[in-house]
């Protein structure tokens, strides 16, 4: 169904390079970035209380085509239950034998391949490192489930661009990602959860061939109009009825995750990060900006929506842990009833009164005094 060989080599291919910087100065990065990848899990596991590894493998570090063969390799797993209920489907359809059929399917898997071949090449020179949920499974089983991935050349581009101190934006950065780590090892339901609701996702794809031409004219409708300044995204086009809802549930799960990783990354302490205000407003600032092409491929693609989901859930992050307390926050990772819905993180007191309970300063003074 995609060529995932065209698509690594189309990336791969279209990618930018990253900044000039000479062999010692990167083999320099790399180790710095690795040793602030161990430093950044202990100040996460202290700060947070979360029951994290005590010792895991440091980061690893990557490229640009290396974040793009390692996402790839994500993808396979994570689109498999799809991909084998599409083969179904085509095995019994009008175009599933003979040599016409297999001219096709080579001709459509490898145009697919070359598509997300191109989207991943755009992704490759922004994101800064993400912990790697989907990994190939390891035949000798053991391997960890997941893996804290950085992408070297974007981080040291960003902070030349801003203008930082690399020692504390490389830190920095290193913190928030940490934070994705502890969500993921420290959670034991939360990795199988996200899986779960991935593959409900992809599974709730319509795939009768009236329904799916009408989503690709919606799709194309959102093209034409984010090109004319609106709000449109090409993810909430292709969606099924069912799949929205999901998907509900999915956001709120990212954004908290994400929330929750802006707001560890800030709140460890100057003492830490000592720049840490001035980065927060010069990399705020890069978030906002772009010229209007790229400005429109990131509605489209979703990723404002992302930035959103950083701002949203940091704001609900902030919130509880001032008014309960870090302990009790934590009990958002209890199970998966006690995740934010949508409406919780936009109140985040709605939360709090459903699992954490009535508080102290809320019971009236007789009650609290046994009356």
């Amino acid at each position: 169904m995609i060529d995932w060989n065209v698509a690594v080599q189309t990336g791969t291919r279209l990618v930018r390079p990253g900044p000039q910087v000479s062999h010692d100065e990167a083999r320099e990065v790399v180790a710095e970035l690795r040793d602030l990848s161990r430093l950044a899990h202990g100040h996460v596991r202290e700060f947070t209380g979360m029951d994290t590894e005590l010792d895991p493998a440091p980061a690893t570090i990557v490229d640009r085509p290396g974040w793009i063969r390692a996402n790839v390799d994500g993808f396979r797993v994570v689109l498999e239950p799809l991909m084998e209920q599409l083969q179904e489907r085509r095995s019994s359809g009008p175009l599933s034998g003979g040599p016409a059929g297999v001219v096709v399917q080579a001709v459509g898997s490898r145009v697919t391949g070359a598509q997300v071949g191109v989207l991943l090449s755009y992704m490759a020179s922004r994101v800064l490192g993400q912990y790697e949920l989907f990994l190939p499974p390891d035949p000798d089983g053991r391997a960890p489930t997941g893996r804290l991935t950085l992408v070297a050349p974007n981080i040291v581009h960003v902070e030349q661009e801003l203008g930082v101190d690399p020692h504390d934006f490389r830190l920095w950065v290193c913190l928030h990602e940490e934070t994705h780590r502890a969500q993921f090892t420290g959670v034991p339901w939360l990795r199988e959860y996200v899986q779960d609701q991935m593959t409900k996702f992809l599974l709730a794809s319509d795939l009768d061939p009236g329904a799916m031409l009408e989503r690709i004219r919606d799709a194309a409708d959102v093209v034409a109009d984010a090109f004319r300044g609106g709000e449109g995204n090409l993810i909430d086009a292709i969606q099924t009825p069912e799949q929205r809802e999901i998907l509900d549930r999915l956001t709120a799960v990212m954004t908290l995750a994400e929330g929750h990783g802006d707001y560890v990354m800030d709140a460890v302490g100057p003492e830490v990060v000592p720049s840490v205000q001035q980065i927060r407003s010069k990399f705020q600032g890069r978030r906002d900006g772009g010229s209007r092409l790229d400005k429109t491929i990131r509605r489209l693609l979703g990723i404002d929506l992302k930035m959103k989901q950083y701002a949203e859930g940091s704001k609900f992050v902030r919130q509880v842990v001032t008014e309960v307390g870090m302990a009790d926050f934590n009990k958002v990772w209890g199970s998966p009833e006690t995740l934010p819905t949508h409406a919780e993180i936009k109140e985040p007191a709605l939360w709090i009164d459903r699992v954490v309970g009535p508080r102290a300063i809320d019971v009236p003074p007789a009650e609290a005094n046994g009356a």
